[in-house]
């Protein structure tokens, strides 16, 4: 896993498939307030829906698709691949599993280790420390 920030964000029932998308999005910090023109999350969705058919997508795809340079997907290609959430398969990108759900278990599962690694490195700085 790469660098997911998490972030409390109050969530009202939606039976719209595109605010529940941003409400994640926004809840992993996957959408900055730079992001004016929703190009990011545009991005996201597109990845959401291929991935579900396990089809990977360009960066050239995306770009000409969402009407968007190839300057600003490379840019938030590098945002969501850095958070892990992202990879790369074949020529293209995809989510890293096929269902939200999955990846969030994914996300948990990291963080879980992570935080057990600091647990364990805080005990031996405790220790030390007498």
């Amino acid at each position: 896993m790469g660098k997911i920030t998490v972030i409390k964000v109050r969530h009202t029932q939606s039976r719209n498939v595109n605010k529940e998308l941003q409400w994640l999005g926004d809840s992993l910090g996957l959408f900055g307030n730079r992001d004016k023109d929703s190009s990011c999350f545009r991005m996201f969705i597109v990845l959401v829906r291929k991935s579900r058919k396990n089809e990977s997508v360009s960066s050239d795809d995306l770009a000409n698709n969402l009407s968007l340079s190839r300057a600003t997907v490379v840019h938030h290609l590098k945002k969501l691949l850095g958070s892990g959430i992202v990879i790369r398969q074949d020529r293209g990108y995809i989510l890293r599993e096929a269902n939200l759900s999955a990846l969030v278990r994914d996300i948990k599962r990291d963080t879980n280790a992570m935080l057990a690694e600091i647990e364990d490195v805080a005990k031996e700085i405790d220790d030390m420390l007498g």
